[in-house]
């Protein structure tokens, strides 16, 4: 029976019987490994299990049971007793291995019964384990010890890596063989995987990506070309592998499709595209401009949750690395569908047609096919100012065409932001930044597309269908400059755009309704747009609001983690790319001044970054920055003025 002072285990730790009342046992729980007392706590009888009565005033007995001879002990009874198949009870153990029943002895033996090397069982019957699970437990435990001497030394030898990093110049400074697996949760940690790593504690370091991003480079186990930015966002590398069938070249849904040949059609792109998606075509008709834009027509051949729908939806997007891309539909897909890559191309066309002020007053929509011309930006700017072909003629009425638009919207408050870009590509872990120059064919395209986006949210609103709709507000106040500061101020003061089943307005476009439906092979919710048109073109009943929204809500979540993906990887290569680049001087533009902090721009990289100025500056005034340092785990570089 169980009296006061008695020695206890609850929950596998000892404690002392301090006072018993009304069935309860008031205990006192060991503080940590010293032998101070500690909490006390109230227990039931079967809460605790019974290893000396006493009297126990305090855990100084903790102390002798670690005695190094122990274990020597407990072979030693082991040997004479394994031929035995009796079982002894904690106080018999005690007696038989110690020669005395102590609190100390009997704690020792509960200790040794816990170890489970030679002994197992209860407190009530204590057993001697066989000669063969002895052995396989002495050999886990012997590599279980090695592996722990090895993740010692490795530790070690990491700790001379972090302490060392800057000098690389002993014939010293490489990893142990194996140093891999002892890496892994680094690994993890860096991209995103986990939250938590052992080896980081253990070196007493931040358990952060960007800390372990930088202890793997510092030790030489990654180089500066691995990105861990997708894994960080949950964006998958892995290609798309469900792949639609191949379109009807007649049509589908029932309608055949129009045959729009014998319109001149331009896919106006950057020279590095791969998946042209948009074409145009413009023609005078009864004294009205007609746009056509054609768009790659997946829909047709890609039902609502058919595995290859799925698939696009929880991708979101077509993720764009500099060093790769993942297409949100599998890769066999595009010749399919994208235009221009046969000589015929099936499509989805919007035809609307615009009185003098630019403004939509008709648009038609219908699958097509079509013979699609793929060139350049700076090759239709080249082509507006040659002989009088028709196709010159063809792209200069587009362009003017796209000024009347772009004037209306202008009138109507559409926001404005010229910022620069780049272009990034890594090849062989060489990486290239390319400034994106300035082309006439690109505003046409851009106020072709938004068109696109006006006339199908203003169809799909009559018609009654639940659709992508896409609105934003704005908070424009004061006085904006002009140039890149202007710009830059007034991305700012855009608020995030919000999608919806129901439409909108849309400050930024200076439009009343609008939509995204021109990339329907990159962007999931103008993917989503097509199945709608097809439905209704189809005779088919189009998805309700709350599905639309659910479809939405899904493939932006996925969009918006590879948008992210895709902002973090650019800013990781280009301080890839400055890293060897140090005492560098580059032209950068102020954006903002506050204080001693001036906010600057280097157009040649695309990249903002903050410099310490104390003479005065102006917005739009140029200055020479210095490339001091980089540091690509935190994607940081640091220039100076002057």
């Amino acid at each position: 029976m169980t009296a006061e002072h008695a020695l206890v285990i609850y929950k596998n730790k000892s404690a002392i019987v301090k006072e018993i009342s009304e069935g309860k046992f008031t205990i006192l729980l060991q503080d940590g490994a010293s032998a101070r007392c500690g909490a006390q706590v109230k227990v039931r009888d079967k809460d605790i299990e019974l290893l000396h009565p006493g009297p126990v005033k305090n855990f100084e007995f903790i102390e002798l049971s670690g005695a190094p001879d122990i274990f020597k002990k407990a072979k030693e009874a082991w040997e004479l007793l394994s031929d035995e198949r009796s079982s002894l009870s904690l106080k018999d153990f005690s007696s038989f291995v110690f020669n005395e029943y102590t609190p100390s002895s009997a704690y020792a033996a509960y200790c040794l019964l816990k170890d489970g090397l030679y002994f197992s069982g209860s407190t009530a019957a204590v057993e001697c384990r066989s000669k063969d699970d002895v052995a396989c437990e002495e050999a886990k435990r012997a590599e279980k010890q090695r592996e722990a001497d090895e993740r010692a030394s490795f530790l070690e030898r990491l700790k001379y890596f972090i302490k060392n990093s800057a000098n690389k110049k002993t014939e010293e400074n490489h990893l142990p063989a194996g140093a891999a697996r002892f890496l892994q949760d680094v690994e993890a940690l860096a991209c995103g995987k986990t939250a938590k790593s052992r080896t980081m504690k253990e070196l007493d370091l931040g358990e952060t990506p960007q800390d372990a991003h930088a202890l793997l480079l510092s030790c030489g186990f990654w180089s500066n070309a691995v990105n861990p930015h997708p894994g960080r966002f949950g964006v998958s590398l892995n290609r798309a592998v469900i792949c639609p069938e191949a379109p009807s070249p007649e049509g589908q849904d029932g309608l055949n499709r129009a045959d729009l040949c014998h319109l001149d059609a331009f896919a106006i792109d950057s020279p590095w595209s791969r998946d042209p998606d948009d074409a145009v075509s413009i023609e005078e008709k009864d004294g009205k401009t007609v746009l056509y834009v054609h768009v790659s027509d997946p829909a047709c051949s890609i039902a609502p949750d058919s595995p290859a729908e799925k698939e696009a939806r929880d991708r979101g997007a077509t993720l764009y690395l500099p060093e790769n891309t993942v297409r949100m539909l599998a890769d066999e897909a595009l010749p399919f569908f994208a235009l221009g890559m046969s000589e015929k191309s099936p499509a989805l066309t919007f035809k609307m047609t615009f009185n003098d002020a630019g403004r939509i007053i008709n648009t038609e929509i219908f699958p097509s096919v079509v013979k699609v011309r793929r060139i350049t930006y700076e090759q239709a700017d080249i082509d507006m100012g040659n002989a009088e072909s028709a196709g010159s003629r063809a792209l200069r009425s587009l362009y003017d065409l796209a000024a009347r638009i772009n004037k209306r919207r202008s009138g109507a408050g559409a926001v404005n932001i010229e910022l620069p870009e780049t272009n990034i590509t890594v090849e062989n872990e060489n990486v290239t930044i390319e400034p994106v120059a300035q082309y006439k064919s690109a505003s046409l395209v851009r106020e072709c597309m938004i068109s696109a986006g006006e006339g199908a949210g203003t169809w799909a609103a009559v018609n009654g269908i639940a659709f992508p709709y896409i609105s934003q507000e704005t908070e424009i106040q004061g006085k904006i400059p002009g140039g890149l500061a202007g710009s830059w101020q007034l991305r700012r003061c855009m608020r995030p755009r919000v999608l919806s089943a129901k439409p909108g307005r849309h400050c930024g476009m200076g439009l009343d309704i609008y939509t995204q439906v021109t990339s329907p092979l990159r962007r999931y919710t103008d993917f989503l747009a097509h199945m709608q048109i097809h439905a209704f073109l189809g005779g088919r009943k189009p998805l309700e609001a709350d599905e639309v929204m659910a479809r939405l809500a899904a493939g932006e979540a996925a969009a918006s983690a590879a948008v992210q993906a895709e902002r973090a990887s650019r800013i990781h290569w280009t301080m890839v790319y400055l890293s060897g680049k140090k005492e560098s001087v580059w032209e950068a533009v102020v954006l903002e001044k506050k204080g001693n902090r001036v906010q600057t721009i280097i157009p040649s990289l695309a990249l903002e970054t903050q410099v310490s100025i104390r003479k005065d500056v102006a917005p739009n005034e140029l200055l020479k920055l210095t490339l001091k340092s980089v540091n690509i785990p935190r994607g940081e570089a640091v220039f100076v003025s002057g």
